[in-house]
């Protein structure tokens, strides 16, 4: 009779016990992941040289990549809620990894991409599972584990243009083959999570059960946490878009603007992205400290100034500006996660799938979107006219407070 109790006493203390080493691991993951992710848009100075392609073109390849992503990384995370599924996380890579392969040495548009679908798929799988995984090895610091998982993937975002300057410029479209070691890391590291994670699950078994009794009395969601989840999707769309600008296009508008070559570009892009991985680890704690919702309005509100003024300044102020609003408007990335997850306690791949993968799926849709409107005006009009879509951070003020929020889960 006593065994039970012990076991269930061991799996208490292990499941409040924060798992460091598993943490910083799947963190190391989701920033191989996602350099690999962002090879894709880093090439695309040197794929419109070598192949010609059009902006449209580039939009195209960028929608594929990203749709495919966060169209599935939803339906990902609602089947693992489910149904966790450990050996997904190395099974994805890999097919990422036959991705990039196919990316190095495609000869044509309509390979390329098929390769980028292959990137998608595999980051889809791997995104909400990864969440999960992060949320297991927290114990009692979710805010923390959030932070390390979500830092590790924006850092990887931010390696695409030292990639493209340092690898891709000199060796080109098949210098993208070198990632495939970047992805066989992934896997074999994920290989270790895999495992880790099915042992935790058989571990916690026993409080599962006992905690989804009283759950299923409470399946649907209500209208008002369904309007608080409309309204942080919202927000994540206005980011999407402002971002996918920026990543796919602001490389071309400076070297049109500024007479910058590739390397010169895509420093610029670097200080952007890597200020926003500052941002998204700073993002908690001061989310834990001044409120998620706070942290939210703020950090789209504040930007607008700077992401106005960018197309109209010196080059000096344009590199200043875009360190600037890379910091403050990704300090929200990491918090709008965990306010959609606390929303609708529970459905942990779930949040993590809309939250993430729309993120990526809102940016296809303005890849594709910015990139017409570029062919279709100018360059310059569409860097021009994104810098007001921080604006819609005034919805921020619609967003139920934290305490309101805690106040609905009890």
């Amino acid at each position: 009779m006593s065994q039970p109790a012990i076991v269930s006493a061991n799996t208490s203390k292990a499941s409040d016990t924060t798992m460091y080493n598993i943490l910083f691991i799947i963190g190391l993951c989701h920033l191989l992941n996602d350099a690999i992710q962002a090879v894709v848009p880093a090439m695309f100075p040197i794929l419109e040289k070598s192949m010609g392609l059009s902006f449209t073109q580039l939009g195209i390849i960028a929608f594929s990549l990203n749709m495919v992503s966060s169209v599935l990384q939803p339906v990902v995370g609602v089947v693992t809620d489910k149904k966790p599924m450990p050996f997904a996380l190395p099974i994805g890579l890999t097919l990422t990894l036959c991705g990039v392969l196919g990316l190095a040495f495609a000869p044509s548009f309509g390979l390329i991409v098929l390769s980028v679908i292959f990137i998608g798929f595999g980051s889809a799988v791997f995104h909400p599972e990864g969440s999960r995984v992060a949320y297991m090895a927290a114990g009692r610091r979710r805010g923390l584990a959030q932070s390390i998982y979500q830092v590790g993937g924006n850092t990887g975002q931010a390696l695409a243009p030292l990639i493209t300057a340092l690898i891709l410029v000199p060796l080109g479209q098949k210098g993208a083959s070198w990632f495939s070691l970047v992805a066989a890391l992934a896997v074999f590291l994920l290989i270790y999570i895999a495992n880790w994670y099915k042992q935790r699950l058989a571990a916690n078994l026993p409080l599962i059960k006992k905690k989804n009794l009283p759950a299923g009395k409470n399946t649907g969601l209500s209208k008002r946490v369904k309007q608080s989840l409309l309204l942080i999707l919202l927000l994540i769309f206005a980011r999407s878009w402002y971002i996918s600008g920026m990543t796919n296009f602001y490389a071309f508008f400076a070297i049109e603007e500024y007479s910058l070559t590739i390397k010169e570009s895509q420093l610029f892009l670097f200080a952007f992205l890597i200020a926003g991985a500052f941002g998204t680890f700073f993002g908690g704690p001061l989310a834990d400290r001044f409120g998620k919702k706070k942290v939210i309005a703020i950090s789209m509100l504040s930007t607008v100034p700077f992401a106005i003024l960018i197309p109209f300044v010196p080059s000096v102020l344009a590199f200043l500006f875009l360190t600037i609003t890379g910091f403050i408007l990704m300090t929200s990335f990491s918090v709008t996660v965990v306010y959609a997850q606390e929303l609708v306690p529970g459905k942990i791949g779930t949040m993590s799938g809309l939250t993430v993968g729309l993120a990526f799926g809102m940016g296809a849709i303005g890849s594709v979107g910015l990139g017409y409107i570029a062919d279709l005006f100018s360059l310059s009009s569409m860097v021009s006219s994104i810098g007001f879509l921080p604006l819609l951070g005034l919805i921020a003020f619609l967003l139920p407070s934290d305490q309101t929020v805690q106040e609905w889960n009890q």
